[in-house]
């Protein structure tokens, strides 16, 4: 899922443009940040940003843009309340390491020694598992594996039984050899908080972290919000209109995503972050301590790094973070994106600088933009609109998408068309089953048939068939953007015994994990 780091967090990080600089820094003023601000909101139709500055461990920019929602148009300010979606993955980061600053654990306790039921697919791996491989994404499973049982919805699915179906995905590459974004370790790292720490994690990371800090207005998730007077709705494009969507509730993952809060909440915490853990008026107190940020902010996993705009020499993940250098400078940040919003949180140590962006809108294009236009006043890069290039970047990639799927659709209306060597469709209906992902129901409703997943309830829609053994299905749900082909699997006598998935569009979120699916016929309708 987005929460990923939802496929908005993949194209987040690959997408920015890196830059040349001196150090002859032209640094944006207020007034700056506000055109680009407002620029943004037009060029990439978002309906409302927040953005903060920190500098030398002082908020020198807070302000909202825009609207909270298209339906009441209230402003957006600094306060206003976003999901950060992945975001949350440093809080759980520091979760651990202040328990291992505590000697409770260490980074290289195993999992198994936490969480004696965890177990994955291959036996070896499950026996070295550690708290650092929970969050480092070197696993061995593939992009997003298993984030349908989180995504695009709460799911019926337990947070218990999120950890025993880990058993049943395949890996894709070996133990620590390969970076592949991951959500649900995550959830079983929250776990591993609950039982170290004897709390519910929602309430460790309230309690131990957002209150010592200030940060008054920030819960682990929408349900927990204490204030819901001044909270953002969620958009996404509707049959090519932006419009508003439901919000994501999905309580297991609150370790991997489920924050809510607001830049003026999060200034502090990126303030303690650019003070080594540090935190207070006179810095008197520590949140963790500098060895444990040294860990977090130490490579765990390589991600292949082109230079790029801004001479990148390295790029990867340590805990929690993505990791980088930029002109010489360390650069810690995460990205982050739920259904309808996404944001960016950017740290630069060297120079005492974090840069937030929050957005109600699931464009990754906007906090790229904002990110880059501030990083280059202090990089001292001028003459890039930073703007007409995320703009015209998501023109293209839209166009492609569009040539893809307008293909598709041609090809299944001239077979309609063509009415020839069409199947019997009602040898197709009946229920499958995955073993991690539970029961799909294909039924015949209005003459059509139906595709109905049993614990993801926007996996609706109705099937058309394309060619071969292949359908599509085509979700009820616009916003989602991950209409997928069914291709089923015969028999001697032609009868369907199963069916795998795959996502038509290249821009379907990584989280729609179709391609791990592999559904099998459990009765006959």
């Amino acid at each position: 899922m987005r929460l990923s780091f939802q496929k908005t967090f993949i194209q987040a990080s690959f997408l920015l443009i890196f830059c040349s600089t001196n150090l002859s820094a032209q640094v944006l003023t207020s007034k700056q940040i506000d055109s680009v601000a407002e620029k943004t909101l037009t060029a990439l139709n978002v309906p409302g940003i927040a953005i903060a500055v920190v500098k030398d461990g002082k908020v020198i920019h807070a302000k909202g843009y825009g609207v909270r929602s298209l339906k009441n148009k209230l402003k957006v300010d600094e306060n206003t309340l976003f999901g950060i979606a992945s975001n949350t993955k440093a809080f759980t980061a520091a979760a651990l390491a202040m328990l291992i600053d505590e000697k409770k654990i260490t980074w290289d306790t195993k999992v198994t020694d936490i969480i004696s039921e965890f177990k994955l697919y291959d036996a070896y791996v499950t026996s070295e598992f550690t708290i650092s491989d929970l969050l480092s994404h070197r696993s061995g499973l593939g992009l997003g594996a298993g984030d349908l049982m989180i995504w695009p919805d709460s799911s019926t699915v337990s947070k218990k039984q999120i950890i025993h179906n880990l058993r049943y995905l395949k890996p894709v590459s070996s133990f620590r050899t390969k970076w592949d974004y991951d959500n649900l370790l995550y959830i079983v790292a929250g776990e591993v908080i609950e039982r170290i720490s004897g709390m519910k994690y929602e309430d460790f990371i309230e309690q131990k972290i957002a209150q010592p800090l200030g940060m008054n207005s920030t819960a682990l998730s929408f349900n927990r919000l204490k204030d819901k007077t001044n909270i953002i709705d969620a958009h996404a494009p509707v049959n090519g209109k932006v419009s508003v969507i439901p919000k994501d509730f999905s309580e297991n993952s609150n370790a991997a995503g489920g924050m809510n809060s607001s830049v003026a909440d999060l200034s502090k915490w990126a303030i303690t972050q650019l003070n080594g853990g540090k935190y207070g008026e006179k810095l008197d107190k520590t949140l963790f301590s500098r060895a444990s940020q040294n860990r977090m902010w130490t490579l765990h996993s390589i991600i292949p790094a082109g230079k790029g705009d801004y001479n990148r020499h390295f790029f990867g993940y340590g805990l929690g973070w993505f990791l980088s250098d930029e002109k010489g400078y360390m650069v810690a940040e995460h990205t982050g994106g739920l259904a309808g919003m996404v944001s960016e949180v950017t740290l630069i140590p060297d120079l005492k600088l974090g840069i937030i962006v929050l957005t109600n809108q699931q464009s990754g294009g906007a906090f790229t933009a904002i990110t880059e236009a501030i990083k280059d006043g202090y990089f001292g890069i001028k003459g890039k609109d930073r703007v007409k290039e995320v703009t015209d970047s998501e023109k293209e990639d839209k166009e492609y998408a569009k040539k893809v799927t307008d293909k598709i659709w041609a090809d299944i209306a001239s077979a309609q068309k063509d009415g020839t060597n069409k199947p019997d469709l009602k040898n197709y209906l009946g229920t499958y089953s995955d073993v991690w992902f539970g029961v799909v129901t294909i039924s015949n409703v209005n003459g059509k048939m139906h595709f109905q997943a049993k614990n993801s309830l926007k996996l609706s829609g109705d099937m058309v068939y394309y060619k071969g053994n292949t359908f599509i299905v085509k979700w009820y749900d616009r916003s989602m953007d991950a209409d997928a082909f069914v291709n089923f699997s015969l028999d001697t006598e032609g009868k369907p015994t199963g069916f795998k998935m795959e996502a038509i569009s290249p821009l379907t979120d990584f989280s729609f994990d179709f391609q791990d699916l592999d559904l099998k016929k459990i009765d006959q309708k």
